[in-house]
């Protein structure tokens, strides 16, 4: 099945008009209201789209219990795993063949231009889903060597129900890396997406529940990180807790995992990451233009964004200029436009807090090169200008403290071992960058930096072979790959006597 993307920006304008959106939560294969609603608001023009279901404390109860029953009596974790594996690609032929609302009910609800929507965030769940369906049957346990008196079988088992908490930045791109291989090796899922987000989420799980998937394995419960997160986090019939998001409620979920049942918890968070360019780069244009696309696709709101440039010296300068003239090829408008590269930012609050950032960095003595501004108020949407800062203190906030904008800060450095005491100085440890023609300087710059992902001569490439995640306080734990199943099962050894 191959799709294709419409050019036509009326069509997206007449899809939005017809869309019937959702608006409950999904729990036991049903269906079903929550306690409370909360307004999705789409940042495209501030207009609310729907009132969704939110749940209470007994509404995860019920979401968690569905989990449990499908796991401990339900048939998904004793398929055999081909038969796992033919549902998940059952759903994702169903999600190709509906790309077009899916995507759009990415650009509505949080603001992505609907070409990213469709052609970036559709792809990666897409390929995420039948990359971990097609590893579900082809994963094997181990007989180690223990002598002729003993057999000794090394398995992995599911271990049981899976809370995953997800944001709204790449609303299915992250939930997908979860419920891919938790659901590959025959975990349950109680999935909470962000309270600013669930409406593709909730679409995409309806799709599940018509490929086949048995009711209670795949549970979607709405509402605000205080009340479902927390709940989530607390519950002790959750045996795995995976959170994407910032690194002071990753802190949360592990303090709930203490004063639960110690379940484990995955953390993907926060990221400050350094993009390094030497002056003897192979091409200075190309890393100008990624590091102009590294700070403004997907407005800023990247964990991985390339949000401080540090520039050799002796090209800090004409370097700058170029990123410069690169960042102003990204014009915010409205995200139904199939030309719209940049969109607005997630919501009024989120815009309110990227504009702090640039005004204390102002004050602070940073010099502000572009932008800095909001944009396109009449339209009631929430967008920024893409902005760029130099003269940036490295102990400074804005060298500090993920933006979580299109926000660049620009910091200047003298040889190898400056640049590497750049990128080591801030808390986190996601992902980073060189740009260099020297072999030696990027082998040691690589290794030097501590990230869980080093990009070099490029930013931001990889695919569903290599794991992804962070270090320090950007988290523990790996998505995508092979590695991700591992965060989904349980080590059990089995030791025969045959003596």
């Amino acid at each position: 099945m191959t799709a294709t993307f419409t050019e036509d920006a009326g069509h997206w304008s007449r899809l939005a008009a017809s869309i019937i959106l959702p608006q409950q939560m999904l729990v036991g294969g049903e269906d079903v209201a929550g306690s409370g609603t909360l307004p999705i608001v789409s940042p495209r023009d501030g207009r609310t789209l729907v009132e969704v279901a939110t749940a209470s404390d007994e509404d995860v109860d019920r979401a968690v219990a569905a989990a449990r029953a499908a796991f401990d009596e339900g048939p998904w974790p004793r398929l055999k795993p081909r038969q796992r594996a033919e549902v998940l690609l059952r759903w994702a032929d169903l999600i190709e063949a509906d790309r077009d609302t899916i995507a759009l009910l990415v650009s509505l609800e949080m603001g992505k231009p609907i070409r990213d929507a469709w052609s970036i965030e559709l792809r990666a769940l897409l390929t995420t889903i039948r990359f971990y369906a097609e590893l579900a049957d082809k994963e094997a346990g181990e007989v180690p060597a223990v002598g002729e008196d003993d057999l000794a079988l090394v398995t992995r088992e599911p271990t049981g129900v899976v809370a995953a908490v997800v944001p709204w930045n790449f609303p299915l791109t992250l939930a997908g890396w979860k419920l891919g291989p938790a659901l590959a090796v025959g975990c349950t899922v109680v999935l909470k997406p962000s309270e600013l987000s669930p409406l593709s989420a909730l679409h995409v799980a309806s799709l599940a529940r018509e490929a086949g998937l048995p009711p209670g394995v795949l549970n979607v419960v709405n509402g605000t990180g205080i009340t479902a997160g927390r709940a989530l986090g607390l519950h002790p019939d959750v045996d795995v807790l995976a959170f994407t998001g910032s690194t002071e409620v990753g802190r949360h979920f592990l303090r709930y995992a203490a004063d639960s049942n110690l379940k484990r918890v995955w953390l993907e968070l926060g990221g400050k990451s350094p993009n390094i360019v030497f002056a003897d780069a192979p091409d200075l244009d190309a890393a100008a233009e990624a590091a102009a696309w590294g700070i403004c696709f997907n407005s800023g709101q990247m964990c991985t964004a390339g949000s401080r440039l540090l520039v050799e010296e002796d090209i800090a300068d004409d370097f700058t200029r170029l990123v410069l003239d690169k960042a102003g090829g990204w014009v915010a408008a409205d995200p139904l436009d199939p030309a719209t590269r940049l969109g607005p930012v997630v919501s009024e609050d989120h815009l309110a807090r990227v504009l702090g950032h640039v005004e204390r960095a102002q004050h602070a003595g940073a010099r502000l090169l572009a932008g800095g501004s909001r944009t396109l108020s009449g339209t009631g949407g929430s967008y920024v200008e893409p902005t760029v800062l130099d003269r940036v203190r490295p102990d400074s906030d804005l060298a500090q403290q993920e933006v979580f904008g299109p926000v660049l800060a620009v910091l200047p450095f003298r040889d190898r071992d400056d640049a590497v005491r750049l990128a080591r100085d801030t808390s986190y440890g996601l992902a980073a960058a060189v740009w260099t023609s020297d072999l030696r300087t990027a082998h040691r710059v690589s290794r030097a930096v501590p990230a869980g992902t080093v990009w070099v001569n490029c930013y931001e490439e990889g695919d569903l072979t290599v794991p992804f995640g962070g270090m320090r306080a950007s988290g523990n734990g790996r998505d995508k790959s092979r590695h991700a199943l591992e965060k989904y099962t349980e080590l059990k050894t089995t030791w025969i006597s045959l003596g």
